[in-house]
């Protein structure tokens, strides 16, 4: 509560918050206070012999081979051992879905969805399986209709 009251004592910031609230809206407060939150939350891939932490943003997809999870980013793969569905329950939240059984994706990172492939952002396509279509078609298209708010 300190930290609201020190907000409301300071002039400037008001002011620069009461600009955005009249430009943009309240609900888009909220959209930018979530986007922020999820760009600085952390994953952690961790093995027998090393730890990494990963900004959750940064992650494109996770695949499976029997137990490895491959950790596709920006930066690189992380390799970690474990299941898909133990991963989606983490990574849902922040808008991962499965594409097909052995694979979940980032919506933040699809470009496009064609027929039965996905566009990442980085060029790399992704096969999306019959039974995971039309649950990746109706959350790409609800987060992409919730960006434009």
């Amino acid at each position: 509560m300190n930290q609201i009251q020190e907000l409301l004592t300071n002039k400037e910031a008001c002011n620069t918050l009461s600009i955005f609230l009249d430009q943009y809206s309240l609900p888009a407060l909220e959209q930018a206070l979530h986007l922020y939150t999820n760009t600085h939350q952390a994953y952690i891939c961790k093995t027998k012999t090393s730890i990494s932490k990963i900004n959750i943003y940064d992650i494109f997809y996770l695949e499976i081979n029997k137990h490895n999870i491959t950790v596709h980013t920006q930066d690189g793969t992380y390799q970690k051992y474990g299941s898909l569905s133990n991963e989606l329950k983490h990574l849902a939240p922040y808008g991962f879905v499965n594409c097909n059984q052995s694979c979940i994706v980032s919506l933040n990172k699809i470009h496009t969805i064609q027929h039965m492939d996905i566009t990442l952002i980085n060029g790399e396509t992704l096969h999306m399986s019959r039974k995971y279509i039309p649950r990746v078609l109706i959350a790409f298209s609800q987060h992409k209709s919730s960006k434009m708010c």
